[in-house]
């Protein structure tokens, strides 16, 4: 085939630098944008703290929720509608066709152990120090602890096989198996007398083999309550039953009375079926919420939580030397950094007024919630907020992942205003998380001895108009972690 030149016109959307990093910071959630805003600060001279003002000052403070949408932008394709979000507030000095590694360090060649300026060394240690296992707690106790070197490797070997709940692994058996080779003339006697030990440490019923011997080593506590040989029994032989909750059975099992047994239950369920749970090895996750909504005079407002962000500000220092720079390398190299702190701020503010936009529009569709609660609340989809705000889906999507909201109810995230909805008898629709809010309401009021079945649930949102299927509301229920009817049923 014989090559030859073609000429060929076309168009295509090119996303500049600038671009890019606005899009980027404005999927970022507040943590990982403070992350941000430090290894930018480390990396452009020109960009420092400001301890005097607040950033994003031309933001505006508060939007009421109802002047939510105010700006209306109309594009054909997603691209365009996503640039025309960005591209007015960011110039455009740099070269379009400008590497964007070379333009602005990524963020994974910065150490994740870096600290703000002024925070002590104490502090960060305290922040990064990892948590403590349920093995770190009891070895730090057998250290303590009394005991002959056999009995203390017996211990290791036993508290090894130790996991996040509090039980044992393997049986004491196994242990003993694995240790005869170690140790010689071992008995198993031995091994258990070291986990009985071991199951009096703290947490009470660590090391247990199974529910029913934690359970009882943690009664020994309450050894001088007058019904403490009834709650021993049903532990010791009735432990089924209970976890049935057939009461029935019990009653006539253990011969207590109603009274007696519902005391006895009342006392079991001071005890811990999981004594390894008190000992939290996982590292805690902490919600910055980005946006406050509080009502002021009949009105409700939202509100930027500016704090949440350090406040930044140009070096006027450095930017006044771009004139009196000694080479010309000197005087590209601050120019060049000048123009990114710019865009940097600038794609935080656009970012602020997004996330403020979008928030505003979200209370003014969810007035019920705040004013009523769940039940109240209005069925809403990314397409409902995108069009009265002007915007793309995939913003809004990128606006609401990860952003939380601190509301008079509670810290929410902005994705949970979402749901789908279910057509009423009238015609109407109403919000899936409304129905989940009526079925916690129902189960919460049911009668103790007679809970609601999945079918009765179902029934009586029927009654009201809601027609969902018997699996829905079983998915419903489940999704809220609320155990079965016949799992619910207590005593009187």
């Amino acid at each position: 085939m014989k090559q030859s030149l073609q000429l060929k016109l076309g168009q295509q959307l090119t996303m500049t630098p600038q671009l890019q990093q606005a899009i980027r910071l404005l999927q970022l959630s507040t943590l990982d944008l403070k992350q941000e805003i430090h290894e930018f600060l480390e990396s452009n001279p020109l960009l420092e703290l400001d301890d005097d003002e607040q950033l994003h000052s031309e933001v505006p403070a508060s939007i009421e929720s109802k002047s939510a949408a105010d700006t209306v932008i109309d594009t054909n394709s997603e691209e365009a509608r996503v640039e025309s979000e960005w591209t007015e507030s960011i110039p455009e000095e740099l070269s379009i066709d400008s590497n964007w590694d070379d333009t602005y360090q990524s963020s994974a060649a910065v150490s994740d152990h870096s600290s703000y300026e002024g925070e002590s060394d104490t502090d960060f240690e305290n922040r990064n120090a990892p948590a403590e296992s349920i093995q770190d707690h009891l070895i730090w106790q057998l250290n303590l602890t009394h005991m002959s070197d056999r009995d203390i490797e017996i211990a290791y070997a036993i508290i090894e096989c130790v996991q996040p709940d509090g039980y044992l692994s393997i049986s004491p058996d196994d242990i003993w198996e694995s240790l005869g080779i170690e140790l010689e003339d071992l008995d198993i006697e031995e091994v258990i007398a070291v986990q009985h030990r071991l199951q009096r440490f703290d947490p009470i019923g660590v090391c247990s083999i199974d529910l029913r011997d934690c359970l009882l080593v943690q009664l020994e506590a309450f050894q001088s309550h007058p019904l403490y040989k009834s709650t021993h029994n049903l532990i010791n032989h009735y432990l089924p039953l209970l976890g049935n909750r057939d009461f029935a059975q019990l009653s006539r099992k253990t011969k207590l009375k109603d009274e007696a047994l519902k005391e006895v239950v009342n006392l079991i369920q001071q005890l811990n079926p999981r004594p390894g749970s008190v000992i939290d090895a996982d590292d805690t996750d902490y919600v910055i919420p980005d946006v406050a909504v509080k009502k002021r005079h009949g009105v409700w407002q939202v509100e930027l939580n500016n704090d949440a962000l350090p406040p930044i500000k140009i070096n006027e220092t450095y930017s006044a030397m771009a004139s009196t720079a000694a080479t010309p390398e000197d005087a590209t190299y601050i120019k060049t950094s000048l123009q990114e702190a710019k865009w940097f701020m600038k794609s935080l503010q656009s970012r602020n007024e997004t996330l403020l936009k979008v928030a505003s529009c979200i209370v003014s569709r969810q007035i019920d919630f705040f004013e009523l609660g769940e039940e109240a609340m209005k069925p809403m989809v990314l397409h409902d907020v995108a069009e009265e705000v002007g915007m793309h889906e995939s913003t809004i999507s990128r606006v609401t992942t990860q952003k939380y909201m601190h509301t008079p109810k509670g810290i929410f995230e902005l994705k949970y205003f979402f749901s789908s909805h279910v057509n009423t008898a009238s015609g109407g629709e109403c919000s899936s998380t409304a129905i989940r809010a009526m079925i916690k309401k129902l189960v919460a009021d049911e009668p103790a001895k007679k809970p609601l079945s999945d079918n009765k649930l179902a029934a009586i949102l029927a009654d009201q108009g809601i027609q969902v299927a018997r699996r829905t509301v079983a998915k419903y229920r489940e999704a809220m972690n609320i155990p079965p009817s016949n799992e619910r049923k207590r005593l009187i």
